[in-house]
């Protein structure tokens, strides 16, 4: 929808196309039939609900949460911060955005996770916050290395944190990722290349914003979400935003 009320239709060609060969496992996980539709039900779309009163003092900074700031997890400093608007550009207000990721050796708190790289017993990858009336979210983080996953010979995931962000309640919920600006991984992973066209692909990547950035501490990438029209991010569990 745009300013003037006008339908912008959606473009299909943008997403993530189910299945590529180069990803493996989207050859069994991808769809063989014709994709029903099926109404959402009360609880999916109006419960359960997030209160300001579910927060603690360090939700958003994975830096102290894991120990409840008693040490500091251990890596680059950043700060990842944007806004979450809709279509029209208008903020999203008092929306939940949680992240999760990999530590600064590229390993993530998951008992199936077996990369060599040592777990950090400060870290532990995730956090969570609200947008506030502009729709503004922040959380000082560690940057996640990069690791490599069983798909190719020796394929290797971008530097990524994966971000979520619900509705008025958890059936309302979309997925996505962030990566970093200037990775040269990115145009060698299959995940990435799902999104054939670049400028899509581009809107997944967080340019280095120094207006943000704090001398002697850390650095600050801006990452945006917009839900729907022509700028939106792009989900990996729904075709459109909420």
């Amino acid at each position: 929808m745009s300013d003037s009320g006008v339908l912008i239709p959606r473009n299909r060609n943008i997403h993530p196309v189910p299945y590529d060969p180069d990803y493996k496992t989207s050859v069994p996980r991808s769809p063989r039939w014709a994709l029903l539709s099926m109404e959402s039900t009360a609880s999916e779309e109006f419960g359960p609900t997030f209160g300001h009163n579910k927060f603690g003092k360090y939700d958003n900074n994975l830096i102290l949460n894991y120990t409840r700031g008693e040490a500091p997890a251990v890596g680059e400093r950043v700060l990842m911060h944007g806004r979450v608007l809709d279509e029209n550009n208008r903020p999203v207000r008092n929306t939940l955005v949680e992240i999760w990721q990999a530590n600064a050796g590229g390993r993530y708190r998951h008992k199936k996770d077996g990369y060599l790289a040592p777990l950090d017993p400060n870290f532990g990858g995730c956090g969570r916050t609200m947008t506030d009336e502009n729709g503004y979210y922040e959380f000082l983080t560690i940057r996640p290395g990069a690791y490599p996953w069983p798909n190719r010979a020796n394929d290797w995931r971008p530097v990524h944190i994966h971000v979520s962000v619900f509705g008025s309640g958890f059936g309302q919920r979309l997925i996505t990722q962030m990566y970093f600006e200037g990775d040269p991984l990115i145009d060698h992973c299959p995940i990435a290349a799902t999104i054939k066209d670049r400028s899509q692909l581009d809107r997944l990547v967080a340019p280095l914003d120094f207006s943000k950035s704090r001398p002697l501490d850390f650095l600050a990438y801006k990452f945006d979400i917009v839900l729907r029209g022509r700028r939106q991010t792009m989900f990996e569990n729904k075709l459109e935003g909420l």
